[in-house]
């Protein structure tokens, strides 16, 4: 007996045509919220292009918001993917690793000439490998705390000082914070150029803080399932309050408090003879065990 030139499917019987395989997707949820970030970065950069440092401060600020969000709704939703995380982290460069290097640039450091395009260069190199440190560190790094200066409060650190010298600049307005810093630059009426060292400064110290391993409390504790004091409330009130008396200068003071408070916690942890890395274990890849010490 021959055998026929064909067999049929195992699926392919009396009973029916074979079933088809549901097609795969992306979950809308989560990605609208990191696609939403990443359009405040962009739209950060196109404001500044056009000379309106103040809007594209505010881009930073909105992408920051968005993208403490995109995590949060995937969690709440069961919809979490590898497809993302890996969004996530795109978007993240660009809005708050591309975007606040062309801000600054833009900005203030614009007439350094060299010196300029170097610590804006250098913020941009920092965030890339910040996060790609992030992703490979994922399941090795205590939950509590962040290895090195979160790549959105390295963004806020700097758009927060072009925000508040645009306040000086552009507004001609008398901010509290730079107010002896002003009448020593001859009065209200200063130019950006006169900020040129001082964003210098805050580039490189924010992208260099982020290839750190200093540690930097990430707040997880208080996630939305977790119950708190209504002390904590009342007090994030007032905060809310008191930022909105000036937001400027008051953002632009928690940033550096939280930018500081990583300093401080690797002190005291050094003081007290603990081991001031968070890493908790070390992975078997050799090639990456580099970044874990």
């Amino acid at each position: 007996m021959t055998k026929p030139d064909f067999e049929p499917h195992p699926a392919a019987d009396a009973s029916g045509p074979r079933p088809r395989r549901p097609r795969k997707g992306i979950y809308v949820l989560p990605n609208l919220f990191t696609l939403a970030a990443l359009f405040g970065g962009f739209y950060a950069v196109v404001m500044a292009i056009n000379g309106r440092f103040a809007e594209a401060t505010i881009g930073i600020f909105a992408a920051m918001v968005l993208d403490s969000l995109d995590g949060r709704v995937a969690r709440m939703t069961g919809t979490q993917s590898a497809f993302g995380e890996q969004m996530d982290s795109l978007a993240d460069m660009v809005s708050f690793g591309a975007a606040p290097a062309l801000i600054a640039y833009q900005w203030a450091l614009q007439p350094l000439g060299k010196a300029g395009w170097f610590a804006a260069f250098v913020y941009c190199a920092c965030a890339a490998l910040r996060l790609a440190r992030f992703n490979v560190n994922t399941g090795v790094v205590d939950k509590r705390y962040f290895q090195g200066l979160p790549s959105p409060a390295a963004a806020a650190l700097v758009a927060g000082f072009i925000w508040l010298s645009a306040a000086v600049v552009d507004v001609h307005r008398d901010v509290p914070l730079f107010r002896q810093l002003v009448n020593a630059l001859g009065g209200a009426r200063v130019a950006r150029g006169d900020f040129s060292w001082m964003m210098f400064g805050v580039t490189l110290f924010a992208g260099l803080t982020m290839v750190t391993n200093i540690p930097y409390y990430s707040f997880k504790d208080f996630g939305g399932r977790r119950s708190v004091p209504f002390a904590v409330l009342v007090a994030a009130a007032l905060v809310l309050a008191i930022v909105s008396i000036e937001p400027a200068t008051l953002l632009f003071l928690i940033f550096v408090g939280y930018a500081l408070s990583g300093y401080v916690i690797y002190g005291a942890r050094k003081a007290r003879g603990q081991h001031a890395s968070i890493v908790s274990t070390s992975t078997d890849e050799p090639d990456e065990r580099g970044l874990h010490d």
